[in-house]
């Protein structure tokens, strides 16, 4: 099994932290950058092999992971001139990636089981599967539903609670799904969704139920390291028996 993982990003939203180092090099807790979380779960979880999608600061990534072997693991490079996008950097080695494979942002702390995600869009004939978790929000206000002409309420909610799935930055794609776009192009997740939807094909959602914090912000960093005692033995079962010994 095969991952890339989205790792080009200046990470402008984390800063301070990331004025320096690059956003998946930034450490959690005193032992792993996330980079390393990732990679240590992907070994985990059966994948052999990665493709690093880098940009900014790309060079300090490349240095610091190295061909992979450390981690028990493959990883090759392929580097961003200019921002492609979050599917953009994919196009440009399509050709030697596998018939399935994993596409991942960087900067993602779950224990979501990649490989067997990866398995189960391989069991559908989606185009591609996301990973998308459950979110509430929860409205300040009452919530007034008007006419057309705007003049006339017909229906009130006392401060609504609005359900939906988001996703968690992780997908299974096939590789057919990508043929249709040239090596180089800008392409964003949003336009292959939309451009998926418009054709009449229907994308995978694969809920998840279990811990995840994408690390866009400072706020979120801050609860990454927090979390961290905790949560290190759920991400990485083998540091906590390697701290027990």
């Amino acid at each position: 099994m095969h991952a890339v993982i989205l790792a080009g990003g200046k990470g402008t939203r984390l800063r301070p932290y990331t004025t320096c180092v690059p956003k998946p090099l930034v450490p959690i807790g005193d032992t792993y950058s996330i980079l390393e979380i990732v990679l240590h779960q992907l070994r985990a979880s059966g994948f052999r092999s990665v493709t690093l999608a880098i940009g900014h600061m790309g060079h300090l990534i490349r240095a610091f992971v190295g061909d992979g072997s450390r981690y028990g693991l493959s990883v090759v490079y392929t580097d961003e001139e200019t921002p492609l996008g979050t599917i953009g950097p994919v196009l440009n080695v399509l050709d030697s990636l596998p018939e399935h494979f994993l596409i991942m942002n960087g900067d993602i702390l779950t224990n979501l089981d990649y490989g067997a995600f990866l398995s189960r869009h391989m069991q559908t004939e989606r185009p591609v599967t996301v990973a998308t978790y459950h979110r509430e929000l929860k409205s300040e206000f009452g919530v007034l539903d008007v006419d057309g002409a705007g003049t006339s309420i017909v229906a009130f909610r006392e401060k609504p609670t609005v359900k939906f799935q988001v996703s968690m930055g992780i997908y299974a794609m096939t590789r057919e799904t990508l043929r249709a776009y040239t090596p180089g192009q800008v392409l964003g997740f949003d336009t292959l969704m939309l451009d998926l939807l418009g054709r009449g094909e229907r994308p995978g959602s694969d809920l998840f139920g279990g811990y995840w914090l994408d690390i866009g912000r400072p706020e979120d960093y801050d609860t990454a390291n927090e979390q961290w005692p905790q949560m290190a033995p759920v991400l990485l079962p083998d540091y906590a028996q390697s701290a027990a010994d």
